[in-house]
């Protein structure tokens, strides 16, 4: 059986009505399989969206997609301005001793002009 995916806003408006239940009386664990799902993931969601907006988490997500870009981006920059930067100020040889087995490693020899 697939795993279903919940959103953030169904998981808030999940959270909300498991708060309405448990203060009529009812525990976590009946909360829990009120909405359908474990305790387990009841918890693990109160713990990441608890006492936040819908608003709120559509902001997280795009935060979180933005910051996944920029440590893309990051990293793409950091690799070719080193290989720039190389290029500029040493003169780099590379020495491979076995390229096709793997079985040596692959040494730098870095020396200023």
């Amino acid at each position: 059986m697939p795993r279903k995916r919940y959103t953030p806003e169904q998981i808030i408006n999940s959270l909300r009505e498991a708060e309405v239940l448990i203060s009529q009386g009812s525990t976590a664990k009946e909360a829990a399989r009120h909405l359908g799902v474990s305790e387990q993931t009841y918890y693990k969601w109160r713990k990441g969206y608890g006492g936040m907006r819908i608003n709120q988490a559509k902001r997280l997500k795009e935060l979180e997609k933005e910051n996944a870009r920029l440590k893309r981006l990051h990293s793409a920059l950091g690799y070719k301005s080193l290989i720039e930067f190389e290029k500029m100020h040493f003169n780099s040889s590379i020495y491979s001793m076995c390229p096709i087995n793997g079985g040596k490693s692959l040494y730098i020899v870095f020396s200023f002009y």
